[in-house]
């Protein structure tokens, strides 16, 4: 059985620099530039965890955003206050996992600031969008430095994702796996983050 990782929690800022500052004010957490997604007419702004990331992300070009499924999911959650979006896990297996969801996998890519170049398949997305309790699937390629190690990690870890939605869906969906969420009966939704450090909860 592949394990099941937390990769990341995709957060929609108004904008990326507003968005920083309330990270940095509160939760005395670091983040780094990301980058441009092509086509999708957002960036974002990376908090490295180590073996997860937090993902701070914003339209920056509202005419291409309006052409792309998530370019539309991030303009119509990002308002005055962060929002939790959405969130990624990467199995051992995508491929395998794909075939046992029957979804289709897509490429994507970005330059990072520094031009590095950073790849990855994904899976499940359009569900994720629709149902946030449900991740997308995302496997990193073997030329990819992660996200999470992009710089020193900030002193802070995942303790808890609480999610709203059909519990036994959601385990079906995601297979085996030992993730730090909390799923209650609800529209499908990310209600709560909680790290564990100086600051416990986020949201």
């Amino acid at each position: 059985m592949s394990r099941l990782e937390l990769d990341h929690v995709l957060i929609a800022v108004r904008d990326l620099e507003s968005g920083v500052a309330e990270a940095e004010r509160r939760f005395h957490v670091t983040s780094v530039e990301g980058g441009r997604h092509p086509g999708w007419g957002t960036a974002n702004r990376i908090v490295p965890l180590g073996t997860s990331y937090l993902e701070l992300v914003s339209v920056v070009d509202a005419a291409e955003a309006k052409t792309s499924p998530l370019g539309k999911w991030v303009s119509a959650a990002a308002g005055e206050d962060p929002q939790l979006l959405g969130w990624a896990v990467r199995p051992g297996d995508l491929d395998g996992v794909a075939a046992r969801n029957g979804l289709a996998i897509a490429q994507g890519s970005r330059r990072a600031a520094g031009g590095e170049l950073l790849s990855w398949r994904t899976a499940g997305l359009d569900r994720a969008i629709a149902e946030p309790c449900f991740p997308f699937f995302i496997e990193w390629s073997a030329e990819t430095r992660f996200p999470g190690l992009a710089a020193e990690p900030s002193n802070v870890s995942i303790r808890e994702l609480g999610l709203t939605g059909d519990e036994r869906l959601l385990a079906d969906w995601l297979g085996s796996h030992e993730l730090p969420i909390v799923v209650r009966p609800g529209p499908p939704g990310v209600e709560r983050l909680v790290l564990q450090a100086r600051t416990t909860r986020w949201f």
